[in-house]
């Protein structure tokens, strides 16, 4: 019921149990950054060392000296990530505006289509798509990589900016109209101001889509130089990193870094985004 106060050892108890999550969720990120300012010795040492004793910057140091073209995944990674954004914001806006303004013949269809598509494993469409790619010379290009994203950051993108653009009350059009708005107009003029929140939590789902995605850059991206960050360090683990874990954990820490970093910057408009369901006057 509403209003009604815990026990004190419910409180107790919830309390413990929340703290016991936020340690799981946090655990491996506190040892990654741990492990990425020990010295290799220590990382083999049999003594337990929830701090470093002599933290060293060697592994981020050698980061980029090292046989692995770290400094190459982190460029591919900006790419296709920062592409992959820009694409699924622009037609996501255009497209949720015409599910949700407009009225044409197989509309239903066509958005129930992107729903169903949604429902299909990526490795489904791994072979085919590869196959367009090699007679379309899209392999082992950021092009590629993004085309690949956006087929699956788009669909989602394209439903959330039309449940927000929903929520606009019609009239607001219909004076834009009557002021010579077209389409366009109405778009730029009243809806971009009003959307901001849903477009930045668009932006973001499709920057951390494209930024963490490992199955497509593994397929798609035969070559050193084509590659991003996942698959990157995947395949590194195995050879390079085999022996360097304070290396691989100072990699995991500089791919981590921008996804954290823009979350923190635009969380105040991603939850307003995911929030928002109706306009506040």
């Amino acid at each position: 019921m509403p209003g009604r106060r815990l026990s004190p050892l419910r409180r107790v108890i919830h309390t413990a149990l929340v703290l016991l999550a936020l340690a799981w969720s946090l655990f491996p990120l506190y040892w990654m950054a741990v492990t990425a300012f020990k010295r290799n010795l220590d990382i083999f040492s049999f003594e337990l060392q929830l701090l470093p004793t002599t933290p060293t910057f060697e592994n981020f140091a050698n980061l980029f000296d090292s046989d692995v073209p770290v400094r190459t995944y982190f460029i591919n990674s900006v790419i296709t990530a920062l592409g992959t954004c820009l694409v699924t914001i622009f037609v996501s806006v255009l497209a949720g505006y015409a599910f949700s303004r407009l009225r044409f013949r197989g509309q239903r269809p066509l958005e129930m289509s992107m729903l169903v598509g949604q429902m299909f494993p990526l490795l489904v469409l791994i072979i085919p798509l590869y196959l367009i790619y090699l007679r379309a010379g899209l392999l082992n290009t950021n092009a590629g990589l993004i085309l690949a994203f956006c087929s699956i950051a788009v669909p989602v993108g394209v439903w959330f900016m039309k449940n927000f653009i929903d929520s606009v009350p019609r009239e607001l059009d219909e004076a834009a109209r009557i002021d010579g708005c077209g389409d366009l107009g109405i778009i730029r003029h009243i809806l971009l101001p009003l959307i901001g929140p849903g477009i930045v939590a668009v932006g973001v789902f499709a920057f951390l889509e494209a930024w963490n995605n490992l199955v497509f850059p593994l397929a798609f991206s035969t070559r050193p130089d084509a590659r991003t960050l996942p698959p990157g360090l995947l395949l590194a683990v195995d050879s390079q990193f085999r022996q360097d874990w304070g290396g691989l954990m100072a990699a995991s820490i500089l791919a981590s870094i921008p996804p954290i970093v823009g979350f923190i910057a635009v969380q105040r408009w991603i939850l307003r985004g995911l929030t928002s369901g109706a306009l506040k006057g």
